[in-house]
């Protein structure tokens, strides 16, 4: 529970009683969470559908997996017992949970919980990008940032998938092989060369599409590096919060959102390149999008289709150190939340 905006001090572990399914819920007893960079800016106060869908008090979390303790009266599809993966808008760090049934779907035998707990959000957020946003086809061109994240990751297992060239670029050197192993064709480490001149060596006709969830510290150039009918796909600001600290500067945070780009429409035009933005809260609104996009996800899933980013687990009651470590910009695939 987080009752005030803060750092991970402001994350309080409390009892609550148990929720009760209605006729359309299915009550799933949780045994992991996912952790993702944006319960970090839900904490900190920053994140604005959080206000306006719950408001404070609030409990983080988008993403479980658990066993189905109880079912509503119209539930047909699960019944006590199953395992299940869910997703929902908020309220996902509890140990029990009760979600709609369409925000369920079977955890496949071959995964366990903190897998399947770590998965929906990073590879929906990859989905959307990729194929409602970017229409992928084989062949393009497709620069990951942070590629070693999970979103990252998921970005780069999906656009292989699609067949495409994807270059990963990465901020130290033990993250270049793991990204490596999920199919990038080059990774480009940061810290070691210049991102930019690295990114023209390896695609010198520019890119189709450029992944950026880092805001101002890379969008400028991320556009700039598009070719014609390319496009920079916007899901987050990273830069804008600083590693290492567990609460928001203010000033830094000011200055970087004037360091954002202004895009110029008629310059867009006449480059024939184009800039898009989401956030993957607000399509919980969209739920025939939201239930193609599981289908498709989930189904592969359960081929073993996809090749997963590793998973870093962390006892439930240890959430302030989940925070820290994904602040941290250190770690490598996903963090879940055991309990």
């Amino acid at each position: 529970m987080v009752r005030r905006a803060g750092g991970t001090g402001s994350l309080l572990v409390e009892e609550a009683p148990d929720p009760t399914p209605s006729s359309d819920e299915v009550c799933v007893e949780v045994r992991a969470c996912g952790v993702n960079f944006a319960d970090l800016v839900v904490r900190m106060g920053l994140y604005r559908s959080a206000k306006q869908y719950v408001g404070w008090p609030i409990v983080p979390g988008f993403e479980v997996s658990g066993t189905v303790q109880a079912v509503g009266a119209n539930v047909a599809r699960y019944r006590p017992g199953d395992r299940v993966i869910g997703v929902t808008r908020f309220g996902g760090y509890a140990s029990r949970i009760c979600l709609p049934e369409p925000q369920l779907r079977p955890l496949p035998a071959a995964l366990g919980f903190a897998q399947g707990a770590a998965f929906p959000v990073a590879f929906l957020t990859a989905w959307y990008a990729l194929h409602e946003l970017s229409r992928l086809r084989p062949g393009r061109v497709v620069l990951v940032h942070s590629a070693a994240g999970g979103v990252g990751g998921a970005l780069v297992v999906l656009a292989k998938r699609a067949g495409c060239r994807v270059i990963g670029v990465v901020g130290s050197a033990h993250k270049v092989q793991p990204v490596l192993e999920l199919g990038a064709d080059v990774v480009i480490d940061k810290s070691r060369e210049a991102l930019w001149p690295a990114v023209e060596r390896a695609a010198p006709d520019g890119c189709h599409v450029v992944l950026d969830a880092n805001g101002a510290e890379t969008l400028k150039q991320s556009y700039a590096h598009l070719r014609p009918t390319g496009r920079v796909v916007v899901y987050g600001f990273h830069s804008l919060l600083r590693r290492g600290s567990d609460r928001l500067n203010v000033f830094r945070a000011l200055a970087g959102l004037l360091r954002v780009p202004r895009f110029n429409p008629y310059e867009m035009v006449d480059k024939n390149r184009g800039v898009l933005a989401f956030n993957l809260s607000y399509l919980f609104d969209e739920l025939p999008l939201f239930g193609e996009a599981m289908d498709d996800l989930f189904g592969a899933l359960e081929r073993g289709e996809l090749r997963l980013p590793p998973v870093t687990e962390l006892p439930f009651d240890n959430v302030g150190e989940a925070h820290r470590l994904l602040h941290s910009g250190g770690t490598v695939g996903k963090i879940a939340l055991v309990l």
